[in-house]
C-alpha cells in the first residue's frame, strides 16, 4: 500500500493483478486497485474530477482525465473516508500510475490539487 497526504486529505492506494481478465500473449494486462481518501482536515470536501498519468514499462504515456471517481463526486466529511475500486490495463507486465483528484472545500468553495502516490502495477509472476 502506499499514502500520501495532500492539504489534510489521505489517499491510500493497493494493486492486484487480475489475471482472469488478462491475455499477455496479446499484451493485455489487467489491474485492480483500491483507493481509499479521508478526510483529516476540519472541513468537509468534494472530489470534482481525476487526472490520472499511466505509465507502461515500454516507455508509454496515457492520460486519464474525468469527472469524479467511478460515476461519483463524493461530499467526504471531516474523520470520513470514502473507498472505490477501478481497474487499469497495460501493454505490459508492469507500468505505474500517480495522478491528481482536484477538490473543492464546501466551506469556502476553494479549489485543491491532492495528489495520488505512484504505485507500481506488477504481474506477480515479474517478481520470480
Amino acid at each position: 500500500m502506499v499514502i500520501k497526504i495532500t492539504d489534510g486529505v489521505k489517499v491510500s492506494v493497493e494493486t492486484t493483478y487480475q489475471p482472469e481478465y488478462s491475455n499477455p500473449a496479446n499484451e493485455h494486462y489487467m489491474f485492480a486497485y483500491k483507493v481509499m481518501i479521508e478526510n483529516l482536515g476540519e472541513y468537509s470536501v468534494q472530489l470534482l474530477s481525476r487526472h490520472w498519468d499511466i505509465f507502461d514499462s515500454n516507455g508509454t504515456k496515457r492520460e486519464v482525465e474525468g469527472e469524479g471517481v467511478v460515476g461519483l463526486q463524493p461530499i467526504i466529511e471531516p474523520g470520513q473516508f470514502h473507498e472505490y475500486v477501478s481497474g487499469c490495463n497495460l501493454k505490459t507486465d508492469m507500468g505505474i500510475m500517480k495522478g491528481t483528484y482536484q477538490m473543492k472545500r464546501l466551506v469556502d468553495n476553494d479549489l485543491f490539487d491532492v495528489k495520488i502516490p505512484e504505485f507500481n502495477l506488477v504481474a506477480p509472476f515479474k517478481l520470480n
